[in-house]
């Protein structure tokens, strides 16, 4: 009798299993938040150290403008990048503030990943998405920046002399 609900709990359990969809409802939406424009100074390496070559780009400023908010980027901020023995792979963590037109301080920490490759055909490509993390104060307009995954990417502008990063909220 013992083998018999044992052998009927089994069968129930794999059509169970079965049945299940592990097909999500739906995919997240992206909702465009703003666009960084950073400029940058000469960049300097630390060297090969045990991770990597450690390189550093110094953040000098810049300015951000978007549907709801709007600024400067401040100096004093840097992208450290930690680059793969291979060149191939850059893990970046980039680190600054951000200052509103009204006067409100926001901390930044945007981490990526820059990765080169080369397809079967031999055409090279760069894989460049990073994932910006917003500190505003809890009290101010901007305190929804804390609430919300950010992804990033570059818009390549030859005449600007940095980078820029389109944002965008993860809904």
């Amino acid at each position: 009798m013992k083998r018999i609900l044992l052998f009927a709990l089994v069968l129930t359990l794999s059509t169970f299993c079965r049945a299940q969809s592990y097909q999500p409802e739906s995919a997240p939406s992206l909702e465009f938040v703003m666009q960084l424009r950073v400029t940058i100074g000469k960049p300097f390496t630390l060297g090969d150290t045990p991770h990597g070559r450690r390189n550093v780009i110094p953040i000098t400023g810049g300015t951000f403008q978007g549907p709801s908010l709007k600024g400067t980027i401040l100096n004093g901020g840097a992208d450290y990048q930690m680059m793969s023995s291979d060149g191939h792979r850059n893990e970046l963590e980039a680190i600054y503030t951000i200052q509103t037109e009204d006067g409100c301080y926001i901390h930044v920490r945007n981490r990526g990943i820059i990765a080169e490759s080369t397809d079967a055909e031999g055409r090279k490509s760069t894989y460049f998405r990073a994932a910006p993390q917003f500190e505003a104060p809890a009290d101010s307009p901007y305190a929804w920046l804390n609430d919300a995954l950010f992804v990033c990417a570059p818009q390549w502008d030859s005449g600007f002399e940095g980078i820029i990063l389109n944002v965008w909220k993860v809904k």
